[in-house]
């Protein structure tokens, strides 16, 4: 089998309507296009959305949302996910060799979720108040 000799099965595809080629198709005169007007000519065409010079409908409409553009870079960790590092002094790059953040992350936050069995040291990475706390309560402290 080649990729040149490739076809459809057999009555998978049929020949496409011909219109315009008569009275005895049906489809003669016109071939479906109307009487008169731009689309009923050949070469008659406007771009998608166009409303003949009206303000188009999503031109008339407010525009709406936000797409931020540091989101990406954004990340957040978990108070149970610090146990699974064994440094104890914790920045941005041990978070990405551990594999909790992702490689292009810019800024780490800390989440109060989960609990910290040990004491830990953040630097350059910022933490929720209640993560905060729990931070210093298992004897570690926050840096930022």
């Amino acid at each position: 089998m080649f990729l040149n000799t490739i076809q459809p099965a057999e009555g998978a595809t049929h020949a496409p309507r011909r219109v315009g080629r008569g009275i005895g198709s049906g489809i003669g005169k016109t071939g479906g296009r109307g009487h008169k007007g731009q689309k009923s000519r050949a070469g008659g065409f406007h771009k998608v959305g166009f409303e003949g010079g009206q303000m188009p409908l999503q031109r008339r409409l407010p525009k709406r949302g936000f797409n931020s553009l540091t989101a990406a870079f954004n990340a957040e960790v978990r108070l149970s996910e610090l146990n699974a590092v064994a440094v104890d002094e914790i920045d941005v790059l041990t978070l990405k060799q551990a594999g909790l953040v992702a490689a292009n992350a810019q800024t780490v936050k800390v989440i109060a979720s989960g609990s910290l069995n040990k004491a830990v040291t953040l630097k350059g990475i910022k933490a929720t108040k209640g993560a905060k706390a729990a931070i210093e309560a298992a004897g570690g402290k926050v840096e930022e």
